[in-house]
């Protein structure tokens, strides 16, 4: 019998990434890290692209490793610029950097990006798509989480790259009402 997922999940990269990771509550600073990185290099493409350069961006940028990527110079950003595994976009890469340093800052200030981030989700938001409705692009916890991330100096963060970031981290649920895995992550989200 075959399960049933949700519509977008139809290549083989999607189904992995349908089936372990999407919306799975995500606590662990650096796969936060990576995943905000991707979100914003995935702005204006599809998903599936990125998820086909993915190995290349973990080796391009040092396995996502915040502090390495902050010390980036000109010339690391020419080399990042001429490699065709990733998203060639100068201000994407600039944006990565910039991210990290700001990432930094708040893992300073709260311990871990984790206890900052998640205070963006609730449980109301977790359990929105009751009703089957198809998911928002943007909410107000998305708009919340984007105007915070600007102020302190993130880029390629807006509202719908935001709620696209919950969606990924498991802040919310929004699989579809008769996915398999909708049921798999309401008992890990539980509060």
């Amino acid at each position: 019998m075959t399960k049933r997922r949700c519509h977008w999940a139809i290549s083989p990269p999607n189904i992995a990434y349908h089936d372990c990771e999407w919306g799975v509550p995500l606590h662990d600073d650096r796969q936060l890290f990576e995943l905000l990185i991707l979100e914003g290099a995935q702005a204006g493409l599809s998903w599936s692209t990125i998820l086909n350069k993915r190995e290349n961006y973990r080796r391009a940028f040092d396995n996502f490793d915040a502090a390495r990527i902050a010390r980036y110079r000109p010339s690391r950003v020419r080399r990042l610029l001429a490699n065709p595994g990733i998203v060639r976009n100068r201000l994407k890469i600039k944006a990565a950097i910039a991210n990290a340093k700001a990432f930094l800052a708040v893992q300073e200030e709260f311990g871990s990006f984790d206890a900052y981030i998640w205070q963006f989700a609730s449980e109301r938001n977790l359990k929105h798509r009751r009703n089957g409705a198809h998911p928002p692009a943007r909410t107000a916890q998305s708009d919340a989480m984007s105007k915070d991330l600007i102020r302190r100096g993130f880029k390629f963060v807006g509202s719908t790259i935001c709620y696209a970031f919950m969606q990924a981290a498991g802040m919310v649920n929004d699989h579809d009402r008769l996915c398999f895995r909708r049921k798999e992550i309401a008992a890990m989200t539980k509060r």
